[in-house]
């Protein structure tokens, strides 16, 4: 199931830990605090068990969100690469 991870951490250390630990289960960045992948129930909740004991006792919030394939279809993105220039 696709699920998009994002989170507001205030603290460098904490922040670049959950980064790691959202690439570790194989989920894409698709911004600085935001990742989207396919991840099972189960990975779902260990992931999440993984981020609370991270951020501990730390000020900051992070939300999983599972996204049906349906809902998933409807999407509506827009995507342009950055220009390079080869001079």
């Amino acid at each position: 199931m696709k699920c998009l991870v994002i989170y507001d951490i205030p603290d460098d250390k904490i922040r670049t830990k959950i980064a790691d630990f959202c690439l570790d289960y194989g989920l894409d960045r698709i911004q600085y605090s935001a990742f989207i992948g396919d991840l099972s129930n189960n990975h779902q909740e260990e992931l999440m068990l993984k981020l609370d004991r991270r951020l501990g006792k730390a000020p900051g919030r992070i939300d999983l969100f599972p996204i049906c394939k349906e809902d998933w279809r409807s999407r509506i993105s827009i995507h342009r690469e950055s220009e390079t220039s080869t001079a």
